[in-house]
């Protein structure tokens, strides 16, 4: 049987941390040889100072850096990993206990080419902020896609909360790019599926997602995805990319190619939107009609996306050229789109 290495990168989340460590002590089905490498990334809330007078009966090898983003981080604790399988955790990802057990199954009935993914799902006893409720929503309609066979997973879905596979595969690969502080997980799936890696989605693997998001590192996200998605498009080959941007615009409804159209450059009127499709998801919300922050959150992040894209293009006119000029794109690397 193949050993397997926890790779954790953390930064000022010590109490989440410590709940991440003690689902790790009562995981079932794991292996006896179980390492846990956490990397710790320039925090300044005590984690050090933890994590040096730890005791535990988990095999804990900590990490300490200064701080440079989780690319940096978890590419510190794949160096450091002896296990032959490296499973990432998330600092807010609270491993449910049979977690590394269907990891660990799914790899030792595999070829060594396999990359597993795990859900990150929302946990009963936590309150998330509205627009982090609406991208867990979103997160759960991609598994539930997969389960049902809609579509296979792809490097699209490999987000390091919770997924596996073989370190030599990560060597080999080169690791995280740290170049990126977002998105840099999507990347390197990309690099992975190109050397043939497979992605199978497995339902059983939970992970509970305690995600603390403020609404202004929210509406970041997208804008960074979208301004990557130019950038790996351009610089890391994959030209497959931009015109999957363009195709899925294409199929957007109405509303949200309506607001692309009339917010791209043009700043006051795109903040002006968002403030108010910000109220209108608080009033719908509050008055229980759940289809209203719904279209709300999902039309300010798809316009996010979309100015990202159109900015790092340089600007609404070369957006919509390639709107209007793409063909049919290539499959989506590591399976169907």
């Amino acid at each position: 049987m193949p050993t397997l290495s926890v790779i954790i990168p953390t930064y000022n989340r010590l109490d989440r941390l410590k709940r991440v460590l003690a689902a790790l002590e009562v995981q079932t089905g794991a292996p006896a040889d179980l390492e846990i490498v956490i990397v710790s990334d320039g925090s300044r809330d005590g984690t050090d100072d933890y994590l040096r007078g730890l005791q535990s009966p988990l095999n804990v090898t900590p990490i300490f850096q200064a701080n440079q983003g989780v690319a940096v981080a978890r590419n510190a604790g794949i160096a450091r990993a002896t296990g032959e399988l490296v499973l990432f955790v998330d600092d807010d990802v609270i491993p449910a206990p049979q977690l590394i057990a269907e990891h660990w199954r799914l790899h030792a009935a595999s070829d060594g080419n396999l990359i597993v993914l795990g859900p990150m799902l929302s946990p009963r006893d936590f309150k998330m902020a509205a627009w982090v409720q609406w991208e867990q929503a979103m997160l759960v309609k991609q598994y539930d896609a997969m389960v049902r066979g809609k579509w296979s997973p792809t490097a699209r879905q490999f987000y390091t909360g919770n997924t596996s596979l073989a370190r030599a595969h990560l060597v080999a690969a080169g690791g995280f790019d740290p170049a990126f502080r977002r998105a840099e997980d999507v990347e390197l799936a990309y690099r992975l599926a190109a050397r043939g890696l497979r992605f199978v989605f497995n339902p059983a693997a939970v992970g509970w997602h305690y995600a603390e998001r403020s609404f202004a590192a929210w509406l970041e996200i997208p804008y960074v995805y979208g301004r990557n998605d130019v950038i790996f498009t351009r610089a890391k080959n994959q030209t497959w990319l931009l015109p999957t941007v363009w195709h899925e615009f294409r199929g957007r409804n109405p509303f949200i190619r309506g607001l692309t159209h009339a917010c791209l450059d043009h700043a006051r009127l795109s903040a002006l939107v968002i403030a108010t499709l910000r109220r209108a998801a608080e009033m719908g919300a509050a008055a229980r009609v759940p289809a209203i922050p719904r279209m709300a959150y999902s039309g300010i992040f798809n316009l996010r996306h979309y100015q990202g894209v159109a900015d790092e293009l340089g600007g609404r006119a070369k957006f919509f050229a390639g709107v209007a000029t793409a063909e049919k794109p290539a499959p989506v690397p590591g399976g169907a789109s």
